[in-house]
């Protein structure tokens, strides 16, 4: 559990300090599109939720699943890989990229549950 806090405390922070400070938003090495199309599409509250389940025991919500179908695919694994490439999660990335695509799998059937017909 604790490392999970840790790993929603950076995001968090990377989200903020980019939005603050934009010379941190993006390091040469990364994609630009991070930042600029990616972050802003879903709340920080969805955001966590996700995390929470792709790193952690979370689950994520009905809402935040919306949200999520509505971020697009390439985002969601465009950020999700971002994370798990961090040094202290590397270890484990298998594990939470095969999380992610449940995660999306499980979102999409939800949205589309909901969806009128």
């Amino acid at each position: 559990m604790a490392k999970l806090n840790i790993i929603m405390v950076s995001f968090v922070v990377l989200v903020v300090a980019s939005t603050c400070i934009p010379s941190l938003a993006v390091q040469e090495n990364e994609p630009k599109k991070l930042w600029d199309q990616c972050v802003v599409k879903i709340s920080p509250k969805c955001a966590l939720n996700i995390i929470s389940q792709v790193f952690g025991n979370g689950v994520v919500s009905t809402p935040c699943c919306q949200e999520l179908v509505q971020e697009g695919k390439e985002c969601h694994d465009t950020l999700i890989k971002y994370i798990a490439d961090r040094p202290s999660l590397v270890g484990k990335e298998s594990k939470y990229l095969q999380k992610r695509d449940e995660v999306w799998a499980h979102c999409v059937s939800v949205s589309k549950a909901l969806s009128p017909a």
